[in-house]
């Protein structure tokens, strides 16, 4: 039988799914818009470790205002004089928001620094730099603890922040459901179906062009992991199971991440209930750590949602290895108050969680009925 082939946006009910982000409670959430300008979303990355001020890699601390990660990394290399290749991130940060983050560059770039100033653009878009310093190494992905948010959530209506109460003992108590959000699969799902494509055999990556070819199929592949985990999310919040251990379930230490098979659920369980593990959910792949029992069944029906199966992710060994995802995250330092003409959110996210689907427990956007 001849796979199936997703066109976005023609298949949107179906893809849809994978962008549908659950709630813990059912508390009404008064609506409210994000990112009405960039400076209502700001995002602080902090760091995996510090520089030593010393080696061939030149770390550069850098402000960008407006602009998506790869126009902006395009920018550093062009103006740089480098090649893409050469600048090191530690992960992707939003567009329409003004962020901070560090990048690398080789040391012997450091002569062309001053050509950094003037990045800025007549529609207010900018890329700034901040500082820098040397380190041993080049920065890659994943090179990072976490990232501090401070996002106003525009409303029409003046709001009581008290109402969140209820919501953000939850939150702090078990944390919000570890959602991917819709900005994961691309413009009405484009980046999901190129993903689900190549899974198939439908497309093959010499269809894209050699210039994007490792970035857009790595991101591709990684957006159809992320459909296949929420999927898994959903059906265990919608069964009240998000924080509950499964005979078979994969665990994850929250301080050193290693996982593990739940053998004894009942003592797993207090583990959970004290918050020294979290139950996880699949980035399918040949490297990841396999559920048994009724945790795997979850995850067989997720795949056979979107026409998968786990040997496809065997042609992609080293763009999508798999790994398992907490479905759970507790955010740091969660604060709500009152601002003119909307409610600011402060609070810590490890890194890989999204800031929109944590606030998708609080509010809900102008849209949100359709």
């Amino acid at each position: 039988m001849p796979a199936a082939r997703y066109d976005a946006p023609a298949d949107q009910e179906r893809l849809g799914i994978a962008a549908r982000v659950p709630r813990l409670t059912d508390a009404t959430r008064p609506q409210a818009s994000l990112k009405s300008t960039p400076e209502d979303f700001r995002v602080t990355e902090i760091p995996a470790y510090e520089t030593c001020g010393h080696g061939e890699h030149l770390f550069l601390n850098i402000e960008k205002r407006d602009l998506s990660h790869e126009r902006a990394i395009d920018l550093l290399a062009r103006t740089l004089g480098v090649k893409k290749a050469d600048v090191g991130t530690a992960g992707m940060k939003d567009r329409r928001a003004v962020t901070r983050q560090f990048v690398s560059i080789p040391a012997e770039t450091e002569d062309q620094l001053e050509r950094l100033t003037g990045l800025e653009f007549d529609d207010g878009s900018y890329v700034r730099l901040l500082g820098k310093d040397r380190h041993t190494n080049k920065l890659k992905t994943g090179h990072l603890r976490g990232n501090r948010f401070e996002i106003v959530a525009r409303t029409e209506v003046p709001v009581d922040v008290d109402a969140f109460g209820p919501t953000a003992e939850a939150v702090r108590r078990v944390g919000f459901p570890n959602a991917f959000g819709a900005q994961r699969f691309g413009d009405r799902g484009s980046t999901l179906a190129l993903g689900l494509n190549l899974l198939t055999g439908e497309a093959d990556v010499r269809d894209i062009p050699p210039r994007r070819r490792k970035f857009l199929s790595r991101l591709a592949l990684s957006a159809a992991q992320s459909a296949v985990f929420n999927h898994v999310l959903a059906a265990r919040v919608r069964g009240d199971a998000v924080a509950t251990v499964l005979p078979g379930d994969v665990l994850r230490k929250r301080p050193s991440g290693g996982v593990f098979v739940a053998a004894d659920v009942a003592a797993e369980q207090a583990r959970v209930d004290a918050g020294e593990t979290a139950v996880t959910g699949p980035l399918p792949g040949p490297s990841m750590t396999s559920p048994t029992g009724p945790a795997a069944d979850l995850e067989s029906e997720a795949l056979d949602a979107f026409g998968l199966a786990p040997e496809m992710f065997g042609k992609f060994p080293k763009l999508a290895p798999g790994a398992r995802r907490p479905l759970t995250v507790i955010p740091g330092d969660l604060a709500i108050g009152p601002v003119d003409g909307g409610v600011r959110f402060s609070f810590t996210l490890p890194a890989g969680a999204y800031a929109t689907t944590l606030l998708d427990q609080f509010v809900a956007a102008p849209d949100a009925a359709k």
